[in-house]
């Protein structure tokens, strides 16, 4: 079983951990590296190229999509964005720049069709980055999770929240229309996602600069009670990558990391996006691995990751173009 942790963890006991994750890679190495980069019997390969779904595509705002997920109930698809620059909202004084809108925590989410077709949009003020974001699907009128009380020193959240769409609404991180959770009083960079079918939440968060994975019970966390069922550390933290997304099935977390084409990520070596899956109950990696969708893409930069249950499909999302008109694709890898 993953470990139970009902306060966050010390540096001290992080360290402790570490040490114990390095030293069972070890015991024996085969099956560590069998467990790592292979495939189990029954699962398809994740590191067979993405199939294109939804391509160059814009949100509502010029700047980069951050993260997207899928309303099967109502047949629609939302995603996150940082608000672009130049805008002045109701009580301010001034625009803001882009910067400064990504410090304050300031948010455009956006509704879409399925055919990636904008059908409506909010604005979040103070809520975070984006980095991910869950929907809880109800007949009259699904909820959103969501980053929340963005840090003013960074921009991201310290706690996340949930709350219904309403097209055209300006939220602000005090409106008494959401519900907001502190499930790891002290941390930061918090943001979540869902798995509607076994009803759990996946919360990403950071402790003194670790990052850390847990699931909750969906209806318990609701009910203000924050005891996971497992809370783990991140993989592949030690990388140092762009964390860009993750999603929750059953047992498994996906998470995606990686960054745009750049001088230190260059076209030439493919990019350096990896995606990985690891058993949430036992802390095993099931794959680890570059993944090589869409090498044609320009920036590349890999921006999302949901579950679609109606297909089985887990699906990627990639920003492309120049600043000032970015644009979206999404590619899909099956799961059964």
């Amino acid at each position: 079983m993953a470990r139970f942790t009902h306060q966050p963890p010390t540096r001290r006991n992080a360290l402790g951990l570490a040490a114990l994750a390095a030293l069972g890679s070890k015991l024996p190495a085969a099956a560590a590296r069998a467990e790592t980069t292979g495939t189990r019997q029954g699962t398809p390969d994740l590191a067979t190229p993405g199939t294109s779904w939804l391509t160059g595509l814009r949100l509502r705002h010029c700047t980069v999509l951050q993260s997207f997920v899928f309303d099967e109930a109502h047949g629609c698809l939302y995603a996150l964005q940082v608000m672009q620059g130049g805008i002045r909202l109701p009580g301010e004084s001034r625009p803001h720049t882009h910067a400064e809108r990504a410090r304050h925590g300031d948010l455009c989410l956006n509704r879409l069709s399925l055919r990636g077709a904008l059908t409506g949009y909010m604005l979040l003020k103070g809520f975070g980055h984006g980095g991910a974001m869950g929907v809880e699907e109800h007949p009259r009128g699904s909820r959103l999770w969501a980053e929340w009380d963005a840090h003013p020193a960074s921009g991201y959240g310290r706690g996340i929240c949930r709350f219904r769409f309403a097209n055209g609404d300006i939220l602000t991180r005090a409106g008494a229309s959401l519900a907001a959770y502190r499930p790891v009083p002290g941390s930061t960079s918090n943001c979540a996602a869902l798995d509607q079918g076994s009803r759990r939440l996946l919360l990403r968060y950071k402790v003194e600069g670790a990052p850390r994975f847990a699931v909750y019970d969906l209806a318990r966390f609701a009910a203000r009670d924050f005891r996971p069922l497992a809370d783990l550390a991140q993989p592949d933290a030690h990388l140092g990558l762009p964390f860009q997304g993750m999603a929750l099935d059953g047992d498994t977390v996906y998470q995606l990391m990686g960054s745009g084409y750049g001088p230190g990520n260059p076209v030439t070596s493919d990019g350096n996006t990896r995606l990985a899956r690891v058993n949430w109950r036992t802390g095993t990696p099931y794959q680890d691995f570059p993944d090589r969708t869409a090498p044609h893409l320009d920036p590349r930069e890999p921006e999302g990751l949901a579950v679609r249950r109606s297909d089985r499909r887990l699906y990627l999302g990639f920003a492309e173009g120049a600043p000032g008109v970015r644009r979206f694709s999404l590619y899909s890898k099956r799961l059964d």
